[in-house]
């Protein structure tokens, strides 16, 4: 780390100046200034691809910037690494968390210190300053048996115990309850009157609004405006971010529902996995016509549940799934999808989509076992199935890649390009239309906008509705509430492997949820069982 030039009167606390990185032929930033004032809770907002990460990676010291320079507290720095970045003051919590299962809060915590900490001393430390800020935590507890919320309060603290002077915190409301998510804005609060800057990145706009003084907004690596969030609407802050005005989701009710087309009962499944999640008891029915939502945080049996529904994981009795009034718990995803169902799973590199085959060959992946694709085009239907009689039609897997990428506007280079090369959200607008392509009667679609910016959430949230209001039952999983009420009829709530039944949505609120979440329907459950075993 190298500081130049002191500067101790300036106004504000970090400074990016004329930042530009350029990898190969993309300029990921170019020339963006960023400034941000102590206590101050500034967000950082921009589609997918449009240099956020770049940019918070050269502040913290992840990357160097082409060109550019950076001011902490009024004094020119270079920071080559986080550990310099966290000996100026800077900490950052990350999205995806990197905590060890079998090691104890305090195990965990002392990693990111020096090699001669006092375990005893630091596990004072860690009560001490958890609660002092409303994030308690027990600091011999094994982080397996933690809740998601109560990990994040782990990367927290563990910011808070360095005595950072900027916090940067990327998506950190994704993981948590409407609770929680305010008692994390309460803890904000606090580090913002205490003179601590944080640089808040989210695509929860609302919460933007609500809780953020400032706000930078990145369009294609350029500096596209800076406002006051609270003086705009979130319909406002995303035609920011994308350039033009965001075209509201239409959320028109179709007909009454009609038959069951996805029924579980008494979905029970252990976990091999000494830190998955057990299914137990899921009953749940998703009606042609609507879509169903399950809404929990992450990590109590979300990717169990996709799995027991796609057939990556069978049941041992037929009856616990049915597609269309047939048993198949037993059958593999390969027999499901000639059920007609179809299944977005939520990773979409590497499961959903093989990183270094072109999109066509991805395509075959899915399409190969029915008989036919079915395109809504300006032509009408096209059914030419992608395999016939055990040969691949190259010529039809294309047409299938080309005619998705038109009518979900996926973004890339070259017309038949490796998955791995498109952005995050580009690959998850080509993953869910490659299934949408098959017009199935039953759609599981896990996480289905995880990541992806507004134009592209609103884009895949449309298509949801109208296969559904096409007839179609359609599941959906997901962790952000805004997404769930926008597109849901009716939501149920998964919490540690156990379901709640599903409630018109019109009948919750956000508190309902959360404590749902939070396992209420969970004692319910138990109680009715304690109940008629007397």
């Amino acid at each position: 780390m190298n500081e130049t030039g002191a500067n101790e009167t300036s106004k504000y606390l970090l400074e990016a100046r004329n930042i530009t990185k350029v990898f190969g032929e993309l300029r990921a930033n170019d020339d963006v200034t960023l400034s941000l004032k102590p206590g101050e809770i500034h967000a950082l907002l921009g589609e997918n691809g449009a240099g956020k990460s770049t940019l918070v990676k050269i502040i913290y010291g992840s990357l160097r910037a082409t060109s550019g320079h950076l001011f902490w507290r009024g004094r020119a720095v270079t920071v080559p690494n986080p550990a310099a970045a966290r000996e100026l003051g800077i900490g950052m919590v990350f999205q995806h968390f990197s905590l060890f299962d079998a090691l104890t809060v305090t195990q965990n915590i002392s990693l990111a210190l020096p090699s001669d900490v006092d375990i005893g001393a630091l596990s004072g430390r860690i009560e001490t300053v958890s609660n002092d800020y409303g994030l308690p935590l027990r600091p011999d507890a094994l982080v397996a048996d933690l809740s998601v919320g109560e990990r994040q309060r782990i990367e927290i603290v563990r910011c808070l115990l360095q005595e950072p002077r900027l916090l940067i915190m990327d998506e950190p409301t994704a993981v948590l309850t409407p609770q929680e998510a305010d008692q994390l804005f309460v803890t904000l609060a606090r580090l913002a009157s205490e003179g601590c800057g944080v640089l808040y990145i989210s695509h929860r706009l609302e919460e933007v609004r609500r809780i953020c003084h400032d706000a930078t907004i990145l369009r294609h690596g350029k500096l596209a405006a800076r406002v006051d969030p609270q003086q705009e609407t979130a319909a406002s802050l995303a035609a920011l971010m994308v350039g033009t005005e965001v075209a509201a989701v239409r959320t028109d009710k179709g007909t009454a529902p009609g038959a069951p087309l996805l029924e579980l009962s008494g979905l029970s499944l252990a976990t091999d996995d000494q830190f998955g999640v057990s299914l137990k008891n899921i009953n749940l029915a998703v009606r042609a016509g609507e879509i169903v939502a399950v809404a929990g945080v992450a990590g109590n049996g979300q990717g169990e549940f996709f799995d027991a529904l796609s057939g990556e994981l069978t049941s041992s009795n037929n009856a616990t799934v049915k597609i269309a009034g047939v048993g198949c718990g037993r059958e593999g995803i390969t027999q499901r999808r000639r059920r007609d169902a179809a299944f977005v799973p939520e990773e979409r590199l590497g499961h959903g989509a093989v990183p270094n085959f072109p999109l066509s060959e991805n395509v075959v992946l899915t399409h190969h076992s029915v008989e036919a694709t079915r395109l809504e085009t300006g032509d009408g239907m096209a059914g030419s199935a992608v395999v016939r009689n055990g040969m691949i039609d190259r010529d039809a897997a294309r047409y299938v890649n080309r005619v998705v990428t038109e009518l979900f506007d996926v973004r890339k280079g070259t017309p038949d390009p490796e998955a791995q090369s498109l952005s995050g959200g580009n690959l998850q607008k080509f993953v869910v239309g490659r299934e949408m392509a098959l017009q199935p009667r039953v759609l599981v679609v896990n996480q289905p906008t995880w990541g992806v910016d507004a134009g592209a959430a609103a884009l895949i949230r449309q298509a949801l509705i109208d296969l559904a209001r096409g007839g179609s039952a359609v599941l959906v999983i997901s962790q952000d509430l805004d997404e769930i009420f926008e597109v849901a009829d009716r939501i149920a709530v998964i919490s540690r492997g156990e379901m709640s039944q599903a409630y018109p949505s019109e009948e919750l609120s956000l508190e309902r949820i959360g404590l749902l979440m939070a396992g209420a329907h969970e004692a319910v459950a138990r109680n009715a069982g304690e109940a008629g075993a007397a």
